[in-house]
């Protein structure tokens, strides 16, 4: 993997800058001859002297050179470049510079090399600046293998002044100093396999400039951002069709993961019973659950889940293709491969800590979910039995995703005249295209508009469609008072999706008076007509018998009719009541690993780094409707995973 080596040791005051300046700038162009003979004993000696005072001289690229193939050449290369990467503590060190004077000379390559903010750089200048200079001078050492150096165009000190120059600014903030105080010089050495740039910087003002790790990485970040620019967007854009199929294979492989994820069933005792002893602990816990707020003990115990949680082999696997994916461009910022840490400890999947606490607490406060991820459209129908020929035409051409945009977008012209002159169905599927696309950019106000004008003509599923309208985030048209209303008119007027709704707004009390025997009834009517979801939770609630006295008859009975049109979760609980398993717990650590393949599915894509362009995702939503609304296919593999429900 191709990368950049950036060392960033500095000379003190009475370190010698001045002569590290002159050294850079004047030394000679080092010869590598093409000798394989082995390095002398005195090479060795040296080597071995350097890597045990200096163990940072082994990230360099001529050390890695020289261990896998040690010959006197690339002894003297590694040599030369480790000595002048620790100057400040060897200038003063005859063994060393006994080495650096005598070691082989090539061809001058003039007076001197120096380069800066500006052309025509006076050396002497430039040294008279520093001798008189009381503060600490940075010596930044970067590199590239040579066929790195020569493929980017990286082989010449004018494409590294301007890459400098480019980012001088950049590399002053990480180093603490205010652009106008920033100062430096550089000099490139084409040399050996490995060329590469030293650059002296420090602040006008002494003991203002410092340099942390987290300056040196956000410096590498930046040229590395630049010098592997075109690179790095073959990784990130998928231009270059090799790196596309191999990117596009692990990730297909990872969605796949993030899938079974998503629609599996979690049996792990362990980690059930884990979930119970934090659930017990938060009790004891005031003020904000959350990860960062809990105490030391808890926090171990949300580490010990999510780590049991990896044990799964469906998450362990999504972790490593998660890892598969990051290694590819974490490789152009590190030397080292990324460490696979415990799922816990992996600072990007944070987020599943706090799923977890979000859990336990639900199980701590005995609150029922709705376990209905798959969902999906089912409750938005578009078919009607007595709907008119000219609505179903119009509906068949806008969903024929075969025909063309102009096709399309003029059958949603008609159908606009229809729901104008008072088609209810129209007016239904009108207000749809406004709420979802993608033929129509999404407006709440204009979906509100047209489900109205249909719920106010008694259409069922537009009275549906109105109150999950009011009831949703969408601040635009949000109104909880009036989504109730209209879910009750719904319900009342026959539609079993607003009964099984209503039923849950009475359940939880959020939107309206809690009120447990009413949202029992709706559930009652919405099972007898058929709804699985509402099969499922009336069987859950007498198997838990937490709302309703418990009935193991009735749980059973309408967990069995759930199951046969499908519902997995109403299978898992018949099939685990025997187990003295509390349901709850069971379905605590199921809807855990449904968080869990979504933040993976988060995370699908390799993050950008620092300089890299970045977007949120409400953002990235808007973008992708909107080119949707223009008529492009949404990519292959950007599927939208739907939310589950609590």
């Amino acid at each position: 993997m191709a990368r950049l080596i950036l060392k960033s040791p500095y000379i003190k005051s009475t370190g010698g800058a001045a002569g590290y300046l002159r050294y850079i700038a004047t030394r000679e162009r080092v010869e590598i001859l093409p000798d394989d003979r082995p390095p002398t004993r005195k090479q060795e000696q040296l080597i071995a002297k350097l890597v045990k005072d200096f163990p940072d001289t082994k990230t360099l690229y001529e050390y890695e050179s020289y261990q896998a193939k040690p010959t006197k050449a690339a002894a003297s290369a590694f040599l030369t470049l480790a000595l002048e990467s620790n100057w400040d503590a060897l200038h003063q060190s005859e063994q060393y510079m006994k080495y650096i004077a005598t070691r082989p000379r090539a061809e001058r390559l003039g007076s001197h090399g120096l380069f800066g903010d500006s052309d025509g750089v006076s050396l002497e200048k430039a040294m008279a600046e520093l001798e008189q200079y009381t503060g600490n001078v940075w010596t930044h050492i970067i590199s590239l293998k040579r066929e790195d150096a020569a493929r980017l165009g990286f082989d010449n000190a004018a494409a590294w002044r301007n890459l400098i120059r480019a980012h001088r600014n950049e590399i002053a903030a990480a180093m603490k100093i205010p652009p106008a105080d920033f100062r430096w010089y550089a000099a490139f050495h084409d040399e050996g396999e490995h060329p590469h740039i030293h650059m002296m910087a420090w602040s006008a003002t002494p003991g203002q400039a410092y340099l942390s790790k987290e300056g040196i990485r956000q410096i590498k970040s930046r040229l590395t951002n630049d010098i592997f620019r075109d690179e790095m967007l073959h990784l990130y854009e998928q231009k270059s069709e090799s790196r596309d199929e191999l990117v596009r294979q692990a990730r297909r492989a990872m969605l796949e993961l993030v899938q079974a994820m998503r629609d599996g069933l979690c049996d792990h005792p362990e980690a059930e019973q884990l979930m119970q002893e934090l659930a017990a602990g938060l009790g004891t816990v005031k003020g904000k659950k959350s990860y960062g707020y809990l105490p030391k003990r808890l926090k171990g115990l949300v580490d010990e889940i999510v780590d049991q949680m990896e044990r799964l082999p469906v998450v362990s696997q999504c972790y490593d293709q998660w890892l598969l994916l990051q290694g590819k461009v974490d490789g152009y910022y590190h030397d080292t491969p990324r460490e696979r840490l415990p799922l816990s400890q992996e600072k990007e999947f944070r987020q599943i800590k706090n799923a977890v606490v979000r859990e336990a607490e639900r199980l701590r406060l005995g609150q029922i979910t709705f376990e209905e991820q798959d969902m999906g459209q089912r409750d938005d129908p578009e078919q009607f039995p007595n709907a008119p020929y000219a609505y179903c035409t119009l509906r068949e051409v806008i969903r024929n995703e075969e025909l063309t945009l102009e096709e399309r977008s003029g059958a949603v012209s008609e159908l606009e005249k229809l729901a104008k002159g008072g088609d209810r169905y129209s007016q239904y599927l009108l207000g749809k295209l406004w709420r979802d696309g993608p033929l129509l950019i999404p407006d709440g106000a204009n979906a509100r508009y047209w489900f109205e004008q249909a719920a106010r003509q008694g259409h069922p599923a537009a009275q549906y469609a109105l109150a999950k309208l009011y009831l949703s985030a969408d601040l635009e048209v949000h109104d909880t008072a009036r989504g109730v209303d209209w879910l009750r008119t719904a319900a009342a007027g026959g539609n079993s999706w607003a009964m099984y709704r209503l039923g849950k707004e009475l359940l939880k009390g959020e939107t309206t008076k809690q009120d447990a025997a009413a949202a029992v009834e709706w559930f009652t009517r919405s099972a007898k007509g058929g709804n699985p979801y509402a099969q499922y939770l009336l069987g859950k609630l007498y198997l838990m018998g937490k709302e309703v006295p418990s009935d193991e008859e009735q749980a059973v009975l309408w967990l069995t009719r759930s199951a046969e049109q499908g519902n997995e979760y109403a299978r898992y609980l018949l099939d685990h009541r025997e187990e003295q398993r509390p349901p709850d717990v069971m379905l605590a650590v199921t809807r855990l690993l449904y968080h869990m393949s979504r933040i993976f599915q988060d995370n699908s894509l390799p993050k950008s780094r620092p300089g890299g362009i970045q977007i949120d995702r409400k953002r990235l939503r808007k973008l992708r409707e909107k080119k949707i609304a223009q008529g492009h296919k949404p990519d292959d593999h950007e599927e939208q995973q739907p939310e589950m429900t609590m």
